[in-house]
């Protein structure tokens, strides 16, 4: 028999809560060596993973949250998951009913569960995780408007997984991506590996995954060393070079950009807390 979010939220340590404009917000801190088994949230779900790592399971598959994986669940879906080896700490946004009748009023399609890392859910992430840990007058507002260009960003996500798959093609560019990020690619090294146009690959990449080659990689070089900022003693330094930065003040500089804290803030916020 499965359990209930309440009770699967008390399997967890909650950080902080708030109650925003119909959206309640939630940090938690999963133990290692947990699981939550079989359960179900009452409110459509926005999370990320902002630190650690845990596997779920949904509809039969496998997913694996890092750190910087979004998710989109709709109200009601059975899932299960497991912390099988480090502390996890994650942020999430409940969904009132009303929310996703007034988004629905627009034709948007909320009713197919999301995964990704990194992108533009992340980024939009961060900003209203940041509003949620400096609430002043202006962040209700700010965190409203957060909210729902994330749920038209999952909606879009939906619609072009709905409409068609990349080409293989593209995918396997996709993958070259994530094995070599922090190697100094070209658009040329990239079209050549998977026998397409230059042109043709730069084109279908931002068409598929909004964003550019260029975009991407950056992203991908920010998630590698999120996770060695929470895990890893190295310096900035070292940790900049191994992501694939020409140096340490364009590593800090990007990642401020990207996360809207520095490394040295992120590493104080997420290492050991």
């Amino acid at each position: 028999m499965g359990i209930s979010e309440t009770q699967a939220i008390l399997s967890s340590s909650a950080v902080r809560t708030r109650e925003v404009s119909g959206f309640r917000l939630m940090e938690h801190l999963y133990s290692p060596k947990t699981k939550l088994p079989v359960h179900v949230h009452e409110q459509a779900l926005l999370w990320i993973a902002m630190k650690g790592h845990c596997n779920e399971v949904y509809a039969g598959k496998v997913r694996e949250h890092e750190t910087l994986t979004v998710e989109f669940l709709p109200a009601n879906e059975i899932h299960t998951l497991h912390f099988p080896l480090v502390e996890m700490r994650s942020f999430a946004i409940g969904i009132a009913p009303q929310w996703l009748d007034r988004m629905r009023e627009y034709s948007l399609s909320l009713d197919y569960s999301v995964h990704s890392r990194g992108g533009l859910l992340a980024g939009l992430f961060m900003k209203l995780y940041k509003e949620f840990r400096e609430m002043d007058e202006a962040s209700p507002l700010a965190i409203e408007g957060l909210a729902l260009e994330m749920l038209a960003e999952v909606s879009r996500c939906q619609v072009r997984v709905s409409d068609h798959k990349p080409p293989r093609w593209l995918a396997q560019a996709l993958d070259l991506l994530h094995e070599q990020f922090s190697e100094r690619l070209t658009i040329a090294y990239l079209a050549t590996s998977v026998g397409v146009h230059p042109v043709h690959l730069a084109r279908e990449f931002r068409k598929f995954y909004r964003c550019t080659i260029g975009e991407h990689i950056r992203q991908l070089r920010i998630e590698h060393a999120c996770r060695e900022l929470c895990v890893s003693d190295a310096s900035l330094a070292a940790i900049a070079s191994a992501a694939g930065f020409s140096d340490q003040s364009h590593f800090s500089r990007t990642f401020k950009r990207l996360m809207l804290i520095t490394p040295a803030q992120y590493r104080a916020a997420f290492s050991r807390r």
